[in-house]
């Protein structure tokens, strides 16, 4: 008999329990998300449309800069305003502050650790110092890139409806760049930290939906149209004809799914449908990390995000050479024409595609919200994982410890945020 509750899975942001349990000969598994709702929904109806995209950053200290991006694109979508190309450029590269922050943090700080046989990477310090040092100097380089666009490391103040607070100088951007010469350096060596511990990786898959953003013209992380993996692509606008939301008893946060039962988003997503738009160099480390598409293993999440970090540490290299080629300009903030409307911001974040679905009315002030959060989207896919993975763990025998610590080690290759993703709240009525 099967007997599996973790009430408190480590080394993931948020609340997060996992139920295996064997009662009348039937195998109980459930993925519950028991954090308190949060309603930033609700929080930001009847606002005026410039302060919501400060409120909405808070909704994670870990993705506020795409939450920043997301708010922003749905605001100036719903107005019908176009940033210029130098705000489009600034805008990516404090995507990709984001994006190498939270992927060096769970990729480096709180995925691998499982991988290196380690409880935590302070234990692997003193036999992995190089790497663990990379990593760190890496975490930095994320928050530096953050900090110069976005005016501060964690929840950007100078990213705003219609450009930016502040623009850097020419030489505050060279030396950013060298900055991320230097990260290049320590990416490479942790593409060989990965690579060395690959053997350890779970030989899980199953296949699923991925769902992200797409664009031809680069790798998709402000700007582009939603496709499956399944097949089908629809405009950002037109989002709900792929994520159909339910819920749980046992849940606070949303469910999703499409095509099956469930479908994933992330960086595993992203490389499945987007690879050809990597960087040469990000499509050498999946080379060298035995990516192949497509990949229905999950635990290769984490690898995407290694591959993904290379292309992002490149790509901003060549942006700001491209700034820098073309000038900077003063621009000042362009003021959108007021008026109701409703307007959806689609960008990918690091753990996957980001909704913010905005109704204003005719004076700018928020009518309704809706927002998507990519935990929410993965939640039940996580489930369908262990539906598919725990009866083939009890054929092969294994105990009740090493069951709870691979499905520990599934959800945390998901790098879940589930604070952020808690949006219901379970309400009893009595009559009397």
């Amino acid at each position: 008999m099967v007997d599996v509750y973790v009430p408190y899975v480590t080394r993931v942001e948020g609340h997060g329990n996992i139920v295996v349990r064997e009662k009348d000969g039937e195998v109980e598994i459930r993925w519950e998300v028991p954090e308190s709702p949060r309603f930033y929904e609700a929080m930001v109806r009847g606002k005026p449309w410039d302060v919501v995209p400060h409120i909405t950053s808070r909704i994670c200290g870990i993705c506020a800069p795409g939450h920043t991006l997301a708010s922003i694109n749905a605001i100036e979508d719903a107005f019908n305003a176009k940033p210029t190309l130098q705000t489009w450029r600034m805008r990516k590269l404090l995507s990709h502050g984001g994006m190498i922050q939270s992927h060096a943090l769970h990729a480096f700080f709180l995925a691998l650790p499982d991988f290196a046989g380690a409880p935590s990477v302070i234990a692997m310090a003193p036999t992995h110092t190089e790497a663990v040092l990379a990593a760190v100097r890496l975490k930095k380089l994320g928050n530096d890139i953050a900090d110069l666009i976005g005016g501060r490391a964690v929840h950007p103040c100078s990213a705003l409806v219609g450009g930016f607070g502040r623009i850097p100088t020419e030489k505050e951007l060279l030396q950013l760049r060298s900055k991320l010469q230097q990260g290049l350096a320590d990416i490479k060596l942790m593409v060989d930290v990965y690579r060395s511990v690959l053997p350890n990786i779970p030989k899980f898959e199953r296949k699923t939906e991925y769902i992200s953003l797409h664009w031809e013209k680069e790798y998709p992380w402000i700007d582009g149209d939603v496709v499956s993996s399944e097949g089908g692509v629809v405009s950002y606008r037109d989002y709900l004809k792929f994520v159909h939301e339910w819920v749980k008893p046992y849940s606070t946060a949303k469910r999703a799914k499409n095509v099956f039962t469930s479908y994933a988003v992330g960086a595993l997503a992203r490389v499945n449908n987007n690879f050809d738009q990597l960087s040469d160099s990000a499509k050498e480390a999946a080379e060298i990390l035995q990516y192949k598409r497509p990949c229905y293993n999950p635990f290769y999440n984490n690898i995407c995000q290694v591959i993904e970090t290379v292309h992002c540490i490149e790509d901003s290299i060549r942006t700001i050479e491209r700034m820098l080629a073309d000038g900077l300009k003063e621009e000042g903030i362009q003021k959108p024409s007021i008026g109701a409307g409703r307007g959806v911001g689609a960008v990918e974040v690091p753990r996957g595609i980001l909704f913010h679905d905005y109704t204003f009315n005719e004076t700018g002030h928020m009518v309704c919200a809706n927002l998507v959060i990519p935990t929410n989207q993965n939640h039940e896919n996580i489930e369908d994982d262990f539906r598919a993975w725990v009866p083939k763990m009890l054929q092969e025998g294994r105990t009740d410890d090493e069951i709870a610590f691979n499905l520990e080690m599934l959800v945390r290759s998901y790098d879940p945020c589930i604070s952020c993703s808690t949006h219901t709240i379970r309400v009893e009525f009595k009559r009397g």
